[in-house]
C-alpha cells in the first residue's frame, strides 16, 4: 500500500494467499487486517473481501509509519527474550546433547549449506537448526518457548536472510554454535550464539529503521 502497488479501492489477497506470502498464520493476518481497519485504512466487507480506502497519501503515511514503529519495537522485544534464552540453551545443549541429535544438527546444517550454495535463503534449515538446539537441551518447556519465538520472528528473519551474503554468514555463524556443542564446550556454546542473535538482530532492527525513515513524509523547506 505504502509504495502504491496496492491503491487506494483496490482488493487486498485472501487471507490465505497473506498467510503464504508472509509466512505467518491466518490469525495474525486477521488481527493484522483488524488493526489496520481501525485505522481507517482498509474497509473489510462482509462477503466481499478487504479492500484499500480511499484516502490521500498524507493520510496514510502517518499511520503506516506508526505501525512499522509498533513492530520494530515488538521485534526488539521477542529479540531481547532470545538473547536471555537462546545462549544458555545452546550451552545446556553442549552438555546435554545425544551423539544423535549432533549428528541432526550437522546434517541440518549440510542441507543449508546446499540451499545456500543454489542461491536460496536457507531459511527452513535456519530454523530447524534453532529447534534442534532446543529440543537438545531436553527441557520441554524451553523446547515450547524457542519454538514460539522462531513462529513469531519467521518474517524478521526471511527478511534478513534476504540480503546478500547474509544467508551465507548466518550458515557460518551456525557452524561455529556446531562445533562448540561437539567440543562439549558449554561457554564457547553460549557466546557463539549470543554472537550470532546480535549480529542478526542489528541487522533487522537497522533495517526496519532504515525502511520507516525511507517511508516518512519529508518536510518542505520554507524559503
Amino acid at each position: 500500500i505504502a509504495v502504491g502497488r496496492i491503491k487506494s479501492g483496490d482488493q487486498l489477497p485472501a487471507e490465505r494467499d497473506l498467510a503464504e506470502k508472509f509466512l505467518v498464520s491466518r490469525t495474525s493476518v486477521r488481527e493484522a487486517l483488524r488493526t489496520l481497519e481501525s485505522m481507517g485504512l482498509i474497509e473489510i466487507r462482509l462477503g466481499e473481501g478487504t479492500f484499500v480506502r480511499e484516502i490521500s497519501v498524507d493520510s496514510l503515511i502517518e499511520p503506516l509509519a506508526l505501525v512499522i514503529l509498533t513492530q520494530r519495537e515488538a521485534v526488539g522485544e521477542l529479540f531481547e527474550a532470545r538473547r536471555l534464552l537462546e545462549p544458555p540453551i545452546a550451552g545446556l545443549a553442549a552438555r546435554r546433547s545425544t551423539k544423535n541429535e549432533i549428528q541432526e544438527m550437522e546434517r541440518i546444517l549440510e542441507e543449508q549449506a546446499r540451499d545456500v550454495a543454489a542461491g536460496r535463503t536457507g531459511l527452513a534449515q535456519d530454523a530447524a537448526f534453532h529447534a534442534a538446539i532446543a529440543s537438545s537441551a531436553h527441557n520441554r518447556a524451553i523446547t515450547r518457548i524457542v519454538h514460539a519465538l522462531i513462529d513469531l520472528l519467521t518474517q524478521s528473519r526471511e527478511e534478513s536472510l534476504q540480503i546478500p551474503g547474509r544467508p551465507r554468514r548466518s550458515h557460518q555463524d551456525h557452524r561455529r554454535i556446531l562445533k562448540a556443542i561437539q567440543r562439549r564446550d558449554a561457554a564457547s556454546a553460549q557466546r557463539a550464539m549470543l554472537d550470532h542473535l546480535v549480529a542478526v538482530e542489528r541487522l533487522i532492527i537497522g533495517r526496519q529503521a532504515e525502511d520507516g525513515r525511507s517511508r516518512s513524509p519529508q518536510k518542505k523547506k520554507t524559503v
